[in-house]
C-alpha cells in the first residue's frame, strides 16, 4: 500500500457504496437510511494499477457532545487526521447544504489533501448540486457516481497526481508498510509467512463489550463504544502489534437471536459478523459475566466450531463479581457441559474497562493458535491407534467385524484426519466420538475443532507385510 484514502461526508451521500467499489467486494453495509456506518472500516483498494488503502468512515455530524453522534464524529476527525488524502463526498441531488460548508473548513484546517467529489451525479438531477460544489472553495470536483462506476478515471488521475507528494511524505515519516492478508472469504488460509498477523473474531451478543475490549488491546478508542447496545453494525478489522504479536482483529456487531432480528440493518449486520468468523483463525466469543452462557452464545460457539475455527471463552465484566472462585468453578463446568464439541476450550476473566486478564487473554489466544496448526506424525498416530483399538476394539455391527487399518493427519487449521478401515459406513459415532476424544486427550489438542474422516481402503503397509519372508511356505 502506498498511500491512505479517507472517504469522508455527510450521512448517506453515498460513501460505503464507493468504499464497495473501491475494494471490489460488499464488504460495507449499505442502505437507503442515513447513518449506517458508525465505525471506522479499512479495506485493500484498487483503482486501475494503483493500489492503497481506504477509509470508510460515519457520516460527519455537527454534535460535539458525548451524544452517539457525537463520538461518531470524533472517530471520523481521526481518521482525517490520520489519513494521507481525504475524499470529501457532497450529495450532487441534494446539493451542497449548510452542513457540507461547516464540514469544508474542518478539512482545510485538518487534512493534508483534501479531494472534492459530487456523487450521485448521475443524469440531469446531478448538474446543479455539481456547480455548487465549486463554491465550497476546493478546488475543481469530480462527478462521479459510486453505484454505477462512473467518474471513477478521473478519480485515478486525480490521486496519480497527488500520489508522488504523499509518498515522499510517509517515506520521510517512515510510515510505508505492507499488510498480508491471505485468509480468503471462504475462510481458507496459507501457510504462515514470518511476521503474519494472526486473524482474531471477537464475537458474541450485544452490549457485551467487544468493541471496549478491542479499543483496550489496541490502546486507543479506535472503535465507537457506549451504553447503547448495538452500536457496532459492520465486521471492522483493525491491525494492531500486541506484545510483539501481529494481529488482525474483527470487531462484530452484536448477535441475538434470530426471532428477535428483524430489521434489514441488523440482518445485514449479523451476516457480516458471521462473515467475519470465516475470515478469522481464533475466534473470541466474549461473554457477560452477568448473563453467560445464554443459547445464543452457544450458537456461536457451535457457528465457530462448525467453520473449523479455534474458540477461546472471555467472560467480561469479571471486576464487577464479587464471588469470583464459585461463579468461574461453575462456569467452567457449563462450558464443558454445554459445549462438548470444544471439549478443553480456554475460558479467560477479563474486565475490557480496566484491561483486568489480557494478559492471560492473549497467552490462550496464541496456545489456541498453536494447537489448531498442530501436526501429528503419521507413525505415532498409528502407534497411538493400535493401543486404542487393542484397549477399546470397535463393535462389530450385525456380526460384521470392522477393522481400522491406517491413520494419517491430512492438514491443519483444523487438525484433519482420515482412517481407513474395512467397513467405514458401519463404524457408530459413538465409536468416532471416542477417537476424536482421545485424540484431544492423548495429543493435547484442548478447545480445537477436530475433523476425522473415514475412508475405505487397504493398509498401505500391506505390500511391505507381503515382501517379509512367510515362516509358513518354508514349512511346507
Amino acid at each position: 500500500m502506498t498511500f491512505t484514502l479517507a472517504l469522508v461526508g455527510r450521512p448517506n451521500v453515498g460513501k460505503s457504496t464507493l468504499f464497495n467499489r473501491l475494494v471490489g467486494k460488499r464488504l460495507a453495509l449499505v442502505d437507503d437510511q442515513p447513518g449506517v456506518t458508525r465505525d471506522l472500516r479499512e479495506g485493500d483498494a484498487r483503482l486501475g494499477a494503483m493500489r492503497f488503502t481506504v477509509i470508510d468512515t460515519a457520516g460527519l455530524e455537527e454534535a460535539t457532545d458525548e451524544s452517539l453522534q457525537g463520538r461518531m464524529r470524533r472517530l471520523t476527525e481521526r481518521a482525517v487526521d490520520q489519513a494521507d488524502i481525504c475524499l470529501f463526498i457532497v450529495d450532487a441531488r441534494d446539493g451542497v447544504l449548510a452542513a457540507d460548508h461547516f464540514f469544508a473548513d474542518i478539512l482545510r484546517k485538518r487534512a493534508k489533501h483534501v479531494i472534492l467529489a459530487a456523487n450521485k451525479a448521475e443524469g440531469r438531477a446531478g448538474e446543479s448540486g455539481f456547480y455548487d460544489a465549486f463554491s465550497l472553495g476546493l478546488g475543481e470536483p469530480l462527478q462521479l457516481s459510486a453505484e454505477h462506476g462512473e467518474g471513477m478515471e478521473d478519480l485515478y488521475r486525480r490521486l496519480e497526481e497527488i500520489r508522488p507528494e504523499v509518498e515522499r511524505e510517509a517515506e520521510e515519516a517512515g510510515l510505508l508498510s505492507a499488510i498480508d492478508n491471505s485468509v480468503d472469504e471462504d475462510g481458507n488460509a496459507a501457510p504462515l509467512p514470518e511476521g503474519r498477523p494472526i486473524q482474531l473474531a471477537v464475537v458474541g451478543r450485544p452490549n457485551a463489550g467487544k468493541s471496549t475490549l478491542i479499543n483496550r488491546i489496541i490502546g486507543e478508542d479506535r472503535l465507537l463504544t457506549g451504553p447503547e447496545a448495538g452500536i457496532t453494525r459492520d465486521a471492522i478489522s483493525v491491525n494492531t502489534t500486541w506484545d510483539g504479536q501481529n494481529y488482525r482483529i474483527f470487531d462484530t456487531a452484536g448477535m441475538r437471536k434470530k426471532a428477535k432480528v428483524q430489521e434489514k440493518l441488523e440482518k445485514l449486520s449479523v451476516s457480516d459478523g458471521l462473515r467475519a468468523v470465516k475470515f478469522a483463525e481464533v475466534v473470541v466469543l466474549l461473554l457477560d459475566v452477568q448473563i453467560p452462557f445464554e443459547q445464543q452464545d452457544l450458537r456461536i460457539a457451535d457457528l465457530a466450531e462448525r467453520e473449523g475455527r479455534a474458540v477461546v471463552v472471555a467472560v467480561n465484566k469479571w471486576d464487577l463479581e464479587t464471588d469470583k472462585s464459585n461463579v468461574a468453578k461453575a462456569l467452567r463446568e457449563n462450558a464443558a457441559r454445554l459445549l462438548p464439541q470444544l471439549k478443553g476450550m480456554p475460558v479467560v476473566w477479563v474486565s475490557a474497562q480496566t484491561g483486568q486478564g489480557l494478559d492471560k487473554l492473549q497467552q490462550a489466544i496464541k496456545d489456541a493458535h498453536a494447537t489448531w496448526n498442530s501436526r501429528i506424525s503419521t507413525a505415532r498416530l498409528n502407534r497411538w491407534l493400535a493401543d486404542e483399538i487393542s484397549a477399546h476394539p470397535p463393535p462389530a455391527p450385525g456380526g460384521r467385524r470392522i477393522r481400522l487399518r491406517y491413520m494419517t493427519q491430512i492438514k491443519t487449521r483444523p487438525p484433519t484426519f482420515v482412517l481407513f478401515c474395512s467397513i467405514p459406513e458401519a463404524l457408530p459415532d459413538s465409536y468416532k466420538r471416542f477417537l476424536v476424544n482421545g485424540l484431544r486427550r492423548d495429543f493435547d489438542l484442548p478447545g480445537t475443532p477436530i475433523r476425522l474422516f473415514l475412508r475405505a481402503g487397504e493398509n498401505p503397509y500391506k505390500d511391505k507385510k507381503k515382501r517379509q519372508p512367510n515362516t509358513l511356505d518354508k514349512h511346507k
